[in-house]
């Protein structure tokens, strides 16, 4: 039964043009940020041309130069690797802790479902943005202070995606019939609960990594994501913006902005394709 809904639910995904562009889009993405060691080696400390400073985008520099002479097709391709192990990690990092607990909250009861639902809320009080850019200036501007503002951001949405789940699948039948045979908590949780809650965790993830991608492109252009010299889309046109070339050389801050839109929307694609096959009601 449940591989036949499989089938029908990947069968709907084939059908959503969003979602096949999406997907498209992201193997594309990804195998681009895969490759980019093999097909373009770049080093940081020597890549650059002082001669060729602001060159307008040719055959020899697609996307033209930066104030550095650096080649700008070269540190967009780098800054979509840098952008989606962000991205990746803060997502990971949220979903595997707010699964977590929003399998308690939702699964038990008394103290420990009061404070979780009371971190949610604090955590959720606050703008996603504004709270990832304090805790970064706690922690200190870097990538991996980054990855962990960002990662403590979508904590609050998995749990309560995850509780909403678990309070939905506790009472049915199935889950009833094997709290009857004796199974644990745990078990119940792990084998039967948490793999029927995976369509709409999946259908998050790929949106949240859109989000993700923004809020590290956010914290890039204030100057508390990468820093020099690690290539970061966000970083890119702070730069560029700073040193006023959004008129005199608007290449600098097209292409990198241009990308960061193209790995959202990819993602987003994707997510919307994947909610409408999820979604029983959408019958087509």
């Amino acid at each position: 039964m449940t591989t036949l809904l499989a089938q029908r639910n990947w069968q709907r995904f084939w059908h959503s043009s969003a979602g096949k562009i999406g997907l498209v889009l992201a193997i594309v993405l990804l195998l681009l940020a895969l490759l980019a060691p093999i097909l373009r080696p770049y080093d940081p400390t020597t890549d650059r041309d002082y001669l060729a400073r602001l060159a307008a985008p040719s055959l020899q520099h697609w996307f033209g130069t930066d104030g550095l002479g650096r080649d700008i097709f070269t540190l967009v391709w780098y800054g979509i690797r840098t952008s989606l192990l962000v991205s990746g990690v803060s997502v990971g990092l949220g979903l595997v802790v707010g699964v977590i607990l929003g399998l308690l909250a939702g699964y038990g009861r008394g103290i420990s479902e009061g404070v979780i639902n009371w971190f949610t809320d604090i955590l959720l009080a606050f703008p996603s943005i504004l709270l990832a850019i304090a805790i970064v200036t706690v922690t200190g501007p870097s990538l991996q202070s980054a990855m962990i503002a960002i990662g403590i951001v979508q904590i609050p949405i998995y749990i309560r995606l995850t509780r909403s789940m678990v309070l939905s699948l506790k009472e049915q039948e199935f889950v009833q019939a094997v709290r009857a045979l004796g199974a644990t908590p745990p078990r119940i949780l792990w084998h039967h609960i948490l793999p029927a809650s995976l369509a709409p965790l999946i259908v998050q993830t790929s949106l949240s990594i859109g989000t993700a991608t923004l809020e590290a492109a956010g914290l890039g252009f204030l100057g508390l994501g990468a820093q020099p010299p690690t290539p970061e889309l966000g970083t890119m046109v702070a730069d560029a913006f700073k040193a006023g070339y959004s008129l005199s050389a608007p290449w600098t801050i097209l292409f990198p902005g241009l990308l960061i839109t193209l790995i959202v929307l990819a993602f987003n694609l994707l997510g919307d394709g994947l909610r409408d096959s999820f979604d029983p009601r959408s019958e087509r």
